[in-house]
């Protein structure tokens, strides 16, 4: 029998932040046996992109390069808002796409982006509120920036203060094109691929009620827990790879057990 060859993996950042905060995580991926591409979103920091020409199309085509780059089907792996984008490039090419796990992630019906999800649930869980308040928009409205010490405390309230510091220092502005938005799936294509969910129980940013509202909103996916807050990939690193692994070895979402 040949050796088992694990499928590549993308890894997604959410909004404000950048491919940095996989680099932990990539590292015990590729020490398993993983290919681990951490990518940088079109106009968060890292490139020359305006903040009006980014869309969700956008980001979603830029997976889907990198992919093709990758040369064989990947498993996306996609933080926070990064769900958004992971579900709208397996729904742009599904072929490509062998698995989708989303980390605390936007996993969202068609037509429905996650404010809505907030709406609907904020006058029983105020918590749900989030980062929202915290918000700083530029003049023209066209990108938001998170200050450093809200960052902090809702984004990596389970870090060392110290690496708390240094990780929302690195945050950029959001293109706001990018964010406030809804994905446009079908069943034939995104609901084709198989998916896990990550909660994150001691979620500040997308608190655990959103996060299970939205299982609810896309049923089929397995699901595992991580007491963790918001980003386990910066926090917990390597009880995050635990979790998902038997899911990333290609078995079957239900043999996939749950992390704690």
């Amino acid at each position: 029998m040949a050796p088992f060859k694990p499928d590549p993996v993308i890894l997604i950042h959410g909004a404000w932040a950048g491919s940095f905060v996989w680099d932990r995580f990539a590292a015990l991926l590729r020490d398993a046996g993983f290919e681990a591409v951490a990518i940088d979103l079109p106009g968060n920091g890292t490139d020359a992109t305006p903040p009006h020409e980014v869309s969700l199309e956008l980001y979603a085509r830029h997976i889907v390069a990198a992919m093709h780059r990758v040369g064989r089907p990947a498993t996306l792996i996609a933080h926070s808002g990064g769900g958004m984008v992971a579900a709208q490039a397996a729904e742009l090419a599904p072929e490509m796409v062998a698995r989708l796990v989303f980390v605390a992630g936007f996993m969202l019906p068609d037509g429905v982006g996650f404010a809505d999800v907030v709406a609907d649930i904020l006058p029983q869980h105020p918590e749900a509120a989030g980062i929202n308040p915290f918000l700083q928009r530029s003049a023209d409205g066209a990108t938001t920036v998170v200050p450093a010490d809200a960052a902090a405390a809702i984004f990596f309230s389970d870090c060392p203060p110290e690496v708390a510091r240094a990780a929302a220092a690195r945050l950029a502005p959001q293109p706001e094109a990018g964010r406030a938005v809804a994905p446009r799936l079908t069943a034939a294509r995104f609901g084709a691929v198989p998916r896990l969910y990550v909660e994150a129980t001691e979620d500040r940013s997308v608190v655990l009620a959103a996060q299970r509202r939205m299982q609810a909103l896309v049923p089929g996916a397995a699901v595992v827990s991580l007491a963790t807050g918001h980003v386990p990939q910066v926090s917990a690193p390597a009880a995050l790879l635990a979790s998902i692994l038997p899911f990333l070895e290609g078995k079957p979402p239900g043999e996939s057990g749950s992390g704690s």
